[in-house]
């Protein structure tokens, strides 16, 4: 049997105190089975690199990792990655800021990353590689003589053809991707908007099965959402909220509402739109007044990247006139915390909150949506409110789904959300775990898995709006 061998920008290195992957260790539990290997960035920076991967091995897995100089790392994950891509993807043409030396510091370190890993390879190994700090590497290692399968899974939006075109040498990074054997997109959507671009821009033809036809090259483009193991989260859900944490938080609350938002501190999460909302949800119903609590969780990220770094005084400043102008002595209505929770003390507050906020400006997935609905007791379950624009609201037809944009519109589903009876959020929360049931984890790893190492297969793909699968 092959080896899979797992490509992301970093690793998630067990019993490591340094960056971990976060939902993507989850996801990939799969996929990594012993005699594995994972390889990435180690989020160090040195003076010198040298391009020898370290190498951990826990479980019968191998955890290689690579360091970067300070300038490496600037130019390929501050410049290119998260100042040029990730705006660019998220539909933020605003905040791109575009170097030609970041470009080039970002194709030196995907080139980095082909020279090592080409060096750990075996002959039959499938090649999987995550998001979009590694567009080039496929081509990278073909440069190299490497002919294994290799996959590419896009975790984040595409964009248009429309918007792409705003990137410069943009033609360059399309065909990055024709040197992949399979690439695959959370939904419909970024499927579409992929294929538009490669279309308008390459001109390369592609078939009904959405095999796309590169000279030289075949490409297979899938629908293959992310998941969770929703039925283990809901387990752990059960005991979390039974926690020292859980009931001091449930203590707190005093017997009003509680609404939960948990992010990573990110501009694209659209928390504030989300902080207004809740300023105009105790303007316009006053009736809630003293009887809810949010709790919005917005864990530090990327503050090396100017636009995030700014975004936490605005959040603060927010915070502070929301609670003068509504709180009172003995009421705090927004709690406001700028650190992460580990994930299981986080299943116990989803399982007590009323209300789930998932408001994104525009996301791939976001698997806050899975992780809330996983967690809600059966029999008094909470209402998510989801973005339009996160990828979530593509299978989950049964949240209330808002224009993040507009926060009268999420301060609306607030207030609907709040007062909504118990059948009601019964009905709304059974279709969802029913849903969260086929959006796996496993089911993530083995569709793609099953499409890389079978050369002309077709692979099952998961509707956005229907409950079955389609072959």
């Amino acid at each position: 049997m092959a080896r899979v061998v797992i490509v992301s920008n970093r690793v998630p290195i067990p019993n490591s105190r340094g960056p971990r992957a976060g939902g993507l260790a989850v996801a990939l539990k799969d996929a990594v089975k012993k005699g594995g290997l994972w390889f990435g960035w180690s989020g160090r920076t040195t003076t010198e690199t040298n391009g020898d991967a370290q190498i951990v091995r826990h479980d019968g897995v191998d955890y290689a990792t690579i360091d970067l100089s300070e300038s490496e790392y600037k130019k390929f994950y501050v410049g290119f990655a998260n100042g040029t891509l990730w705006p660019l993807l998220h539909f933020r043409l605003g905040l791109i800021e575009f170097r030609r030396e970041h470009l080039d510091g970002y194709r030196v370190v995907n080139d980095l990353f082909a020279q090592s890993l080409a060096k750990l390879l075996r002959p039959d190994d499938l090649i999987w590689v995550h998001d979009y700090h590694l567009i080039p590497l496929a081509a990278a290692l073909r440069k190299l003589g490497v002919t294994n399968r290799i996959g590419f899974f896009l975790h984040i939006p595409f964009v248009p053809s429309s918007v792409f075109a705003a990137l410069p040498r943009g033609d360059e990074l399309m065909n990055d991707f024709c040197a992949y054997d399979v690439i695959g997109f959370q939904t419909v959507e970024h499927h579409r908007d992929f294929l538009d671009s490669l279309r308008r821009i390459l001109r390369y033809p592609v078939d009904a099965n959405g095999m796309i036809l590169a000279p030289g090259r075949h490409v297979q483009s899938i629908v293959v959402p992310i998941g969770i193991d929703g039925v283990e989260f809901h387990k752990q859900a059960e005991q979390s909220v039974k926690s020292k944490n859980s009931r001091r938080l449930l203590d707190s609350l005093v017997g009003r509402h509680l609404m939960i938002g948990v992010d990573r501190l990110d501009y694209s999460k659209g928390l504030p739109n989300r902080f207004e909302a809740f300023n105009r949800l105790l303007t316009r119903f006053p009736e809630h007044k003293m009887n809810v609590s949010f709790l919005q969780i917005a864990a530090p990220s990327r503050e090396d990247v100017t636009e995030y770094a700014a975004l936490r005084p605005v959040l603060n400043r927010m915070a502070g006139d929301i609670n003068g102008r509504h709180g009172a002595f003995d009421w705090v209505p927004l709690r406001y915390m700028s650190q992460g929770l580990a994930r299981s003390t986080l299943a116990g507050f989803y399982r007590l909150a009323r209300v789930g906020v998932v408001t994104p400006l525009r996301d791939g997935m976001n698997l806050v949506a899975h992780e809330y609905v996983a967690a809600q007791d059966p029999d008094n379950p909470g209402v998510l409110i989801l973005s339009r624009f996160a990828g979530a609201a593509q299978y989950f037809e049964d949240a209330l789904i808002v224009n993040p944009y507009d926060p009268d519109d999420i301060a609306e589903a607030m207030h609907e959300a709040l007062l909504m009876p118990l059948d009601e959020r019964t009905r709304r929360y059974q279709s969802m775990f029913e849903r969260l049931r086929e959006l796996t984890a496993e089911s993530y790893c083995a569709t793609f898995l099953h499409a890389l190492e079978n050369e002309r297969a077709t692979p099952a793909q998961i509707a956005p709006s229907e409950g079955h699968v389609l072959i």
